[in-house]
């Protein structure tokens, strides 16, 4: 690799960590390449900073362009795409998080709805029908859930993020008012 060591050190932590997020290697090098690079770089820079071939950083791109991951820029008077990340780190996660929901989330519960479908032949397919319902349900809540925190503006969702287990204090507060409220005498029953 043609890069600083502090650059160097990310970008093959990238590499590494791509198998485990279920991309190869060489996408999550170049990804992690385009996310520190101060400007928009060409296929031959990405080659020449990486040492992969070419072939191998275009379908490499491809796949980032796939994900929604890379914008694509150009140049005034240079006829080569030139590729980089979004700025913002909000737009990277929410774009992950849809890409995934897309990808993962959205086959599992379609292929879920289909066997719930079916009528059991069996005792045991109708457990298994029970246990995927349960499955079912709970991916279904995180789904509308997602909808909803995706809705929130950047500001609002960091607030949240940065709550953590604090969010339930608020909870707390609320069952709280709620059971006040259920304790309080009517003053309309009051002869």
């Amino acid at each position: 690799m043609n890069l600083p060591p502090l650059v160097q050190s990310f970008v093959l932590h990238f590499g590494e960590m791509g198998s485990r997020w279920g991309i190869n290697r060489t996408v999550g090098q170049i990804y992690a390449l385009l996310y520190v690079s101060p400007a928009p770089l060409c296929a031959e820079e990405i080659v020449d900073a990486l040492g992969i071939s070419r072939s191998n950083v275009s379908m490499s791109l491809r796949e980032l362009q796939a994900w929604n991951l890379v914008l694509l820029r150009h140049k005034p008077d240079d006829r080569r795409d030139f590729f980089t990340t979004p700025d913002d780190v909000w737009v990277i996660l929410r774009t992950l998080a849809e890409e995934r929901k897309k990808r993962e989330v959205d086959p599992t519960l379609s292929v879920l709805r289909e066997i719930l479908m079916q009528r059991p032949a069996s005792e045991a397919e109708r457990h298994a029908q029970e246990r995927m319902s349960e499955m079912h349900t709970l991916i279904e809540q995180l789904t509308h859930w997602y909808e909803d925190v995706k809705q929130l503006e950047t500001e609002r969702l960091a607030t949240l993020l940065s709550l953590g287990a604090k969010v339930t204090k608020l909870l707390e507060a609320k069952d709280k008012v709620v059971s006040l409220g259920r304790r309080r005498p009517n003053p309309a029953n009051k002869s």
